[in-house]
């Protein structure tokens, strides 16, 4: 990706972190000399050429194996070079992903018709960022795939190379490194907050369908891409999160807002009339030659290993999420009971909303932006982001300012102790971290004549109003993911 800018009247070019190469490899499967290529289960780019394959693989294996003597439980995780930045993420034993980042780069022009000058910003790729981008791509495979072991037990490399191939390729095409920030390290929940008579129905609710649709194994409720219930482990509904709000539902927002397959279009089940509709699975019930073909889900995969089918139905805003056997049958008797009720749910949500939203009266642009997590039930929430999806990641401040945010949460992983750091940037702004009690919290002050004490007393004045204030969950969509069992 290019981004032209001006800069003493010539034009220089600025190009964003771009992905190099993507590999998954095994040293347990060619330990001989002359085996070295069946090490490799996945290669992209796949033209590469096979030499060039076996030695940038043999290359990372010596680079964690070295690193291995001075600290045999904590391998290399990256490796710092001028042109690249390559990650290294031990998913399961022995099974090795590996991430190749080029650095952004500036090409200056020069005169008199000389090449163009290159400089290598590589300080602005930070490792904890895109080495969390590597973990959530084996999470990711994981929830659709199950793990290398088990697909490697089931038919062999064959299999496993197979999966990996189907499942990378078209991944690898969703990874939009440029747009990845500070919330990719947290990877953690927006919540909707609710009143509590609002918030019992919804539980209600889930609990009826969870009884009266016996093949329902877990069920989570989202409103406006925002979590309100979920039967979930956190570790599978956090990455089910990801997948929901950055793949799925914008893929099917797009085609409503061009006015196709539009949510508004009543549909009568029995005297009721909803506005239901499923997200994966038959586009139609009425289609004779609908498809009852939903995807595949691992769950509980340290311990159960459940297989259950990805049932998302949708009313409006509102979002069912659930695992079921599926047939034709089924999916009517789901649509029948489901729809009418998140029809209802829909409007109390909605009016509360709309409460909440006269209570805090009307948008003013804030004196701060933050950042919000809390580690213990992965609520995040963020002032500073205007739109995050897998493509595009539009914040409010200047790139320099999320820099500064993500060099502070790498200073705070380094300790267990609570910490705050106050930063004063080049452009006059003030950057907070405070972590507390498994919370952390950024803030940017656009204060620029302040001083240090008194942008001490501004955070404290924050940490005053509460972390209520930072734990208020939205809502304004309803889906319900459900889950059932294969």
């Amino acid at each position: 990706l290019i981004s032209p800018r001006m800069a003493s009247g010539m034009q220089e070019k600025q190009y964003m972190p771009s992905l190099l190469s993507f590999f998954i490899y095994n040293p347990k499967f060619g330990p001989r000399e002359g085996e070295e290529e069946k090490k490799i289960l996945f290669y992209h780019p796949i033209e590469i050429e096979k030499n060039e394959k076996i030695r940038n693989v043999g290359l990372c294996e010596a680079i964690v194996q070295f690193t291995r003597t001075f600290c045999p439980t904590k391998p290399a995780k990256s490796l710092h070079t001028q042109k690249n930045r390559q990650f290294f993420h031990e998913s399961e034993e022995n099974y090795w992903m590996v991430m190749v980042v080029r650095n952004p780069m500036v090409e200056k022009p020069n005169k008199d018709g000389k090449p163009p000058t290159v400089e290598y910003q590589e300080e602005e790729i930070i490792d904890s960022v895109y080495g969390s981008v590597l973990q959530q791509c084996y999470s990711m495979y994981k929830l659709f795939n199950g793990t290398f072991s088990r697909a490697f037990e089931a038919g062999g490399v064959e299999l496993l190379t197979q999966k990996l191939e189907k499942f990378f390729y078209r991944y690898l095409q969703t990874l939009h490194l440029q747009s990845c920030d500070l919330l990719d390290v947290f990877g953690g929940i927006s919540f909707f907050p609710l009143d509590k008579m609002t918030y019992l129905k919804i539980q209600s609710f889930v609990n009826r369908v969870e009884e009266s649709l016996s093949p329902v194994k877990y069920t989570a409720f989202l409103y406006n891409d925002q979590l309100i219930w979920s039967g979930l482990e956190q570790d599978d509904m956090r990455i089910l999160y990801k997948y929901l709000t950055t793949s799925l539902f914008p893929r099917h927002t797009e085609p409503e807002l061009a006015g196709r397959d539009s949510p508004l279009r009543p549909e009568v089940a029995g005297n009721l009339l909803h506005y239901g509709r499923f997200l994966t699975g038959p586009a139609n019930l009425k289609d004779p030659d609908a498809k009852f073909r939903f995807p595949r889900i691992f769950v509980n995969t340290e311990d159960s290993y459940e297989e259950l089918h990805l049932i998302v139905y949708k009313v409006r805003e509102i979002v069912n999420v659930t695992a079921v056997d599926l047939n034709r049958e089924f999916c009517e008797q789901l649509d029948s009971l489901v729809g009418p009720q998140l029809t209802m749910l829909a409007s109390d949500i909605c009016e509360q909303y709309n409460i909440n939203r006269r209570i805090s009266g009307p948008e003013k642009e804030p004196q701060f932006k933050f950042i919000y997590f809390n580690h213990m039930n992965l609520a995040e929430k963020s002032t500073i982001h205007m739109r995050k999806t897998a493509s595009v990641s539009l914040t409010s401040v200047h790139p320099d300012l999320m820099k500064i945010l993500g060099d502070i949460n790498c200073d705070f992983a380094r300790v267990d102790e609570d910490e705050e750091i106050i930063v004063k940037a080049m452009t006059d702004y003030w950057v907070v971290g405070k972590k507390s009690d498994q919370r952390e919290l950024y803030v940017i002050l656009n204060q620029k004549n302040a001083n240090l004490i008194e942008v001490n007393e501004e955070v404290k004045r924050l940490d005053m109003m509460g972390m209520d204030y930072f734990t208020t969950l939205k809502l304004s969509t309803v889906q319900v993911l459900l889950t059932a069992s294969v």
